[in-house]
């Protein structure tokens, strides 16, 4: 593209040249007449291929930009793209989702442009200014030195303007950006403002935004002008400074009427080329932004990189351990100090504590979401460090509490667990996860988009995709984070069943508020503050009269209360009665008791109050 945009350019600007050698051949004629043919067919041949080469080599050109453009864009949108998809989790919950995709798209639209405006406005340009000064420095010395002075000064004071216009170009795509941010933000909740009665408040806030713009867009298009009549004005220099000092010239007898239509006509071609200049500069200026931009907000270094001896590991057993943990998200802030911690292949354990007592970071860090400041994770005997992320993740299943799904069909987003896996494997997941039945009696059925994030599902029906997607994907590691918050009691119970199917001899970690949901596993871990203060059974912690003992005792409605109860802190008359009622509860179960004693404060156990027995 480069060359042939050259041969483009420099093919216009010989046309003046290719005139007047024909006029010079008609000059030397005179008024005979006999044998023009021969006398102008060798500059009438020059002509008709500048001419014919002018069209030729710019459509070429356009044919390729036609051609690679596009390609070029995508593989700098596929890159960036990949590059983004290792950021850490840290990088992604700092930064909006839209804004970063919008920042992708922006910086390669961005990149072609800059190519483009190189090969097809900057590099003809200078094709024309250093042709044409060498045809005038052949035609006349001073006539050449009076037009490269004028190329000079343009250029330069051209760039100067531009780089002085781009801070208020900047300004008004920044006003321009934050209209469009309120007015989608304003039609994002147009269901409340219809309910508050406030349409006419949000006009009114666009209307706010609409006046900023404008100023920010005028005070833009004000400086914009002024550069044009800079350039309006020294075309005027040029155009009448070339005529004149020709004519002078000519009067003198120092260049023939060849050169004076020579230098008159690149003179025009060089003010039509270069007029836009100006423009040409505030637009590459703000293509070197964007760029500039996205390059700072994407190309940062990956916090979370596969080590240069990491390697595709297997998981077959699922044995976990958390050896000499040391884990803070910044610094200063210690979340695990020293954990060491040990889950046997198949065991099914619960995760307890109130809100930021380190569950979720625990599962964070199992997950390689956040690698800890010292000490090892182990799965298997191997450091997941030294496992690639994707052969751990390929072997890690969660169902998270608040399930996003692709805006695809209910089909894709199901086998998304395993892509390979027939429809009648998908439908079998969905039956189990007891989302069969919904789907059936959608129009589509399995092939109906769920829409942005799944917003064309309830809650429930969202969190039942996300399940039939983990079944199907069938890893050796289940992790569960209040898979079943959405759904009512008797989904529930059903579904249940089903995990407790699929929890069949794989390793099962689960996050829950409802003790209730775990109150079955082989194990309960306690967190408080980033340490784990208890460890057993449910009877046995129960027996222990510890903190689980409080947590059992203490819900309301089945689930934890946010934040514990302060020293001293009167409790509420629900939660007397759920303690009430927890320790009659666990007076009558007999499996707490299996020899059917009396429960002895030295074991722990929990002793009843006279009125409650």
């Amino acid at each position: 593209m480069v060359a042939l945009e050259g041969g483009h350019a420099a093919c216009g600007i010989l046309l003046p040249y290719a005139i007047a050698e024909i006029i010079r051949a008609v000059t030397r004629l005179g008024d005979a007449t006999a044998g023009w043919a021969d006398a102008l067919q060798a500059p009438l041949l020059l002509f008709i291929a500048l001419a014919l080469g002018e069209v030729v080599l710019s459509r070429a050109a356009g044919t390729l930009q036609f051609y690679f453009g596009p390609l070029q864009r995508h593989a700098v949108t596929r890159a960036l793209y990949a590059y983004l998809q290792h950021h850490s989790q840290r990088y992604l919950s700092d930064n909006f989702a839209g804004a970063l995709a919008h920042r992708i798209g922006e910086t390669s639209l961005a990149v072609n442009q800059i190519m483009w405006a190189v090969i097809f406005d900057f590099w003809p340009v200078a094709i024309v200014f250093g042709v044409s000064i060498g045809l005038l420095f052949q035609a006349h010395l001073q006539l050449a030195l009076f037009v490269l002075g004028w190329a000079v000064a343009f250029v330069a004071l051209s760039w100067w303007l531009a780089t002085r216009c781009q801070p208020y170009a900047v300004q008004a795509a920044a006003a321009r950006s934050e209209t469009t941010g309120r007015l989608v933000d304003s039609v994002t909740n147009l269901f409340s403002a219809r309910l508050f009665a406030r349409l006419g408040f949000e006009r009114s806030l666009l209307d706010d935004q609409l006046a900023v713009e404008l100023r920010a867009v005028r005070r833009s298009m004000w400086y914009s002008e002024r550069v044009r009549w800079f350039q309006f004005a020294a075309a005027a220099v040029l155009k009448v400074g070339t005529l004149w000092y020709a004519l002078r010239l000519w009067s003198q007898g120092l260049i023939g009427v060849a050169e004076f239509v020579l230098a008159t006509s690149l003179s025009l071609l060089i003010i039509n080329e270069a007029r836009n200049l100006s423009r040409r500069f505030l637009e590459f200026f703000e293509f070197i932004g964007n760029v500039n931009n996205g390059v700072r907000t994407l190309i940062r270094p990956h916090e979370l990189v596969d080590l240069a001896e990491a390697r595709p590991g297997t998981i077959r057993r699922g044995e976990i351990e958390f050896s000499g943990v040391h884990f803070g998200y910044h610094a200063g802030q210690t979340i695990f100090e020293n954990l060491d911690l040990r889950i046997p292949a198949g065991q099914r354990v619960g995760l307890v504590g109130f809100s930021g007592s380190g569950k979720s970071s625990f599962v964070s860090l199992l997950l390689r979401l956040y690698d800890p400041q010292q000490g090892r994770i182990l799965i298997d005997g191997q450091d997941i460090r030294l496992m690639t992320q994707d052969s751990l993740h390929a072997q890690l299943g969660l169902i998270p509490q608040d399930p996003s799904l692709f805006h695809r069909s209910l089909l894709d987003n199901i086998r998304y667990g395993r892509q390979e896996a027939s429809d009648e494997e998908v439908v079998e997941a969905a039956r189990k996860a007891h989302a069969h039945e919904f789907v059936a009696q959608m129009k589509d059925g399995y092939h109906a988009m769920v829409g942005e994030r799944g917003v064309k599902l309830s809650g429930g029906q969202r969190q039942r995709i996300a399940i039939a997607r983990v079944i199907l994907k069938n890893a050796p590691v289940l992790i569960l984070d209040e898979a079943t918050s959405s759904l009512d009691s008797v989904t529930e119970k059903a579904i249940q069943e089903t995990l407790d199917e699929a929890m069949h001899g794989k390793t099962v970690i689960v996050i829950a508020h409802r003790l209730s949901t775990i109150a079955h596993l082989d194990r309960i871990l306690v967190f408080d503050h980033g340490r784990i203060v208890e460890d057993g059974s449910h009877a046995e912690l129960l027996a222990r009269g510890g903190t689980y003992h409080r947590l059992w005792s203490g819900q309301a409605g089945g689930f934890l209360q946010d934040d514990p109860p302060a020293p001293g802190e009167k409790r509420s008359a629900l939660a007397t009665a759920a303690t009430d009622g927890a320790n009659l509860a666990l007076a009558a179960d007999p499996g707490d008791d299996p020899e059917g004693e009396a429960p002895r404060p030295d074991r722990g156990e929990a002793v009843l109050p006279a009125a409650a027995t």
